[in-house]
């Protein structure tokens, strides 16, 4: 960097934010899959626009839009870490979301199986080898 250019902002967080038609459904698919809780939702009383979802030491936000179109390709990949991948994957479909395949193990060291949630947003559920 020169001298004359002033530094970039250190970003406090980065917090993805999902758009869903039902907030209900996948609110509970999180929070029965890998434990997601709530710490916040907007407004507090009423139907709800915002839900703030604590997953491990991650946040997640979920945002409800009635006309949003589900299963439509995305461009934005979840990563959760989990402990125990296998031991997951069949809670997803009677959470409604989709597996795409077997857990396998990657050259970087990590076991990954790829999911889909029950809006269709790529997921990929990993761990450690």
């Amino acid at each position: 960097m020169s001298a004359t250019s002033p530094a970039a902002p250190t970003p406090a967080a980065v917090q993805p934010i999902i758009v869903t038609p039902d907030l209900d459904r996948l609110q509970a698919f999180y929070r029965e899959l890998v434990g997601a809780e709530e710490f916040t939702r907007v407004p507090e009383e009423g139907p709800v626009f915002f839900v703030g979802l604590r997953v491990g030491g991650s946040e997640l936000g979920i945002v409800t839009d009635q006309n949003v179109e589900t299963g439509t390709p995305t461009r934005i990949l979840l990563s959760i870490a989990v402990q125990d991948v296998d031991a997951l994957l069949d809670r997803v479909g009677p959470l409604g979301g989709t597996v795409r395949g077997p857990a396998t193990d990657m050259p970087w060291g990590q076991r990954v199986a790829h999911i889909q949630d029950p809006d269709g947003n790529a997921v990929n559920l990993t761990q450690p080898v």
